[in-house]
């Protein structure tokens, strides 16, 4: 049995989406074992993934660092990969295209380009319909990659949920890494206030990463944690899966609830459009403006008041 190789090294939104083109790659290639490349924070998650056989770390460690380089050639090479999907698409795995891998049969945004195109071509393309066509010029299964099903992610956490909730509850995902400031809405503790005078029948939660859980205690909402810690993963889309609503930034998080089926919304600046990221699905919408700044409280409790007001 020959084996594949699949690359994406991040992010949390990004492994999200392509959940659908790992089921379309599993199941075109039926007979061949499927690994992927990835990082250290999404191990342990794809380690769950039904669509992969094994997972490998990549340390991402500097290119000028030759004895890693040469330990992750041995390591590659051992499987004899006939096919390599890379879903990256950067320098650094056009680098290890070049260097690392023996295979001529390498799928990329750049090893699909025919002879009228340009890579800004396939840029235009929504993130979706980018992988649409890297599968579709590999004769690769396109069943699934445009709908994302994340939920596989999901563990149980009725213990979580029991601990903390004694009703229905929305959260609100108000964070965003600090290099990304400009995907970040500041009126969510505006919008709790709202909320709450007005939907008494619910809570409201928010869900801090790793290095947010100080900048939660400045949200008006019930900080979710296990064992001071915040949640994993799997945890995290559970809790979304256990949830009513949610309202988020253009972040991880926000795909996962996207891609696992739950109502909300996601609020946009100038930064991209949800069109190019390919988050809205037929529950999960997006509000968008050109200036985060001034996208008030009210309008955006007036976009969701009506999903709100059915949750009983």
């Amino acid at each position: 049995m020959s084996n594949i190789l699949i690359i994406k090294l991040g992010s949390l939104g990004d492994i999200v989406q392509i959940s659908g083109v790992l089921r379309d790659i599993k199941e075109t290639h039926k007979d061949k074992r499927i690994f992927i490349l990835t990082t250290m924070p999404y191990i342990e998650l794809l380690s769950r993934c039904p669509y992969l056989d094994g997972v490998l770390l990549d340390k991402r460690l500097p290119r000028w660092n030759i004895y890693y380089l040469l330990r992750l050639k041995k390591m590659l090479n051992k499987y004899n990969f006939s096919h390599v999907y890379d879903l990256q698409n950067s320098s650094r795995t056009s680098f290890y295209r070049k260097y690392l891998v023996n295979t001529s049969k390498w799928n990329s945004a750049e090893t699909i380009i025919k002879n009228d195109e340009k890579k800004t071509d396939i840029k235009k393309n929504s993130v979706l319909m980018r992988f649409k066509l890297q599968l579709e010029r590999f004769n690769t299964n396109t069943n699934y990659c445009l709908k994302p099903d994340f939920n596989w992610a999901a563990i149980n956490v009725d213990n979580i949920v029991n601990k903390f909730f004694g009703k229905k509850f929305i959260i609100l995902l108000p964070f965003c890494s600090p290099k990304l400031i400009h995907k970040k809405w500041p009126y969510y503790n505006e919008l709790v206030s709202i909320i709450r005078s007005k939907h008494k029948n619910l809570e409201i939660a928010v869900a801090p990463g790793p290095d947010e859980i100080n900048e939660a205690k400045k949200i008006n909402a019930i900080s979710i944690t296990k064992n001071n810690k915040a949640l994993n993963i799997m945890e995290l889309t559970g809790l979304i899966l256990k949830s009513s609503f949610v309202i988020a930034n253009d972040t991880g998080p926000a795909h996962i609830s996207a891609h696992t089926g739950k109502p909300g919304i996601a609020l946009f600046g100038h930064h991209t459009t949800p069109d190019k990221v390919s988050i809205e699905t037929d529950k999960f919408k997006a509000l968008s403006v050109r200036n985060l700044k001034d996208l008030s409280p009210n309008e955006v409790y007036l976009k969701i008041k009506e999903k709100l007001d059915l949750i009983n």
